[in-house]
């Protein structure tokens, strides 16, 4: 409890207290100048500005691709290992392996894999394109002005669907065999077992895996770096930005941004954490 008193909640005060003065230079931040309290300013500041306001829309846009896209495969892979089958466990393994392989290292690969490359000059994916054919599936990725992060979740969505698949198999599994039974002596189809019987015993799973998902994507910082850079635009999230201040030695605003990251995980995490607490009290 002391450990967690001093580098977890004392820790967020700290941050908090940065973010309130104007610590914006590296004189600032040895001691030389001295630092002023500006209360809430450096938030209206960061809040007002197009550059965090792009960088906002876009951790948006991440979020929505990599929850929907890890969401709807995980679900799908679980279905089709609901039943047991031969050679599961290897087909298991297959898709829980990318979660063994680090951000930065998966990032790297995918670097080359989403070049932006077009024509004779094209790698990764716009020259398997070009091979097969499919010319007018080449495109920027990445380099996209306006939806290239979007591009980005896509190796977030390769390395975390495995993850999402475990927890709906988990599900599918511990629905008990006397309700599916009931279901199909009731007159039911297979169909209708699932969708009236099974399905309708996953929402907690679900809920889990949104905001186990949502609160890792909103933190997202290592393979946006490993694949863009911190200057390019059209990648931008508050952690790149939160990184980028801190680079530049302006804390006040690297404060500011991690205060509203975790403000924006706060809102996500905390309905949860009461919902679940009051399901195990009311269950006891």
């Amino acid at each position: 409890m002391i450990l967690m008193a001093v580098f977890v909640y004392g820790l967020i005060v700290a941050n908090f207290a940065t973010s309130a003065t104007d610590n914006h230079t590296a004189a600032q931040a040895t001691g030389v100048q001295p630092t002023v309290f500006v209360g809430i300013g450096n938030y209206l500041d960061l809040l007002a500005s197009d550059a965090f306001q792009h960088s906002l829309k876009n951790l948006l846009l991440y979020t929505v691709v990599f929850l929907v896209g890890t969401m709807v495969i995980g679900f799908m892979w679980a279905w089709l290992l609901e039943r047991p089958m031969r050679g599961e466990g290897i087909f298991r393994s297959v898709y829980l392996f990318p979660m063994a392989v680090s951000f930065i290292a998966s990032g790297v690969v995918w670097r080359w894999l989403l070049n932006s490359n077009e024509g004779e000059q094209a790698l990764g994916l716009n020259r398997l394109f070009q091979m097969v054919g499919l010319d007018f599936l080449q495109n920027p990725w990445w380099n996209n002005i306006t939806w290239g992060i979007a591009a980005i979740a896509l190796p977030a969505i390769w390395q975390l669907s495995g993850y999402v698949m475990a927890l709906f198999l988990a599900g599918f599994r511990g629905v008990p065999v006397e309700l599916r039974e009931a279901g199909r002596m009731d007159g039911a189809s297979e169909w209708q077992v699932y969708r009236h019987v099974i399905f309708p015993q996953l929402s907690p799973v679900a809920l889990s895996a949104l905001i186990i998902i949502g609160h890792m994507s909103l933190k997202a910082f290592d393979l946006i770096m490993s694949i863009s850079k911190p200057s390019n635009y059209q990648t931008k999230v508050p952690a790149v930005d939160m990184y980028v201040f801190k680079s530049s030695f302006d804390y006040a605003n690297s404060a500011a941004v991690g205060a509203i990251l975790l403000i924006i995980v706060a809102v996500l995490v905390i309905p949860y954490l009461i919902y679940t607490n009051r399901k195990e009290v009311s269950g006891r």
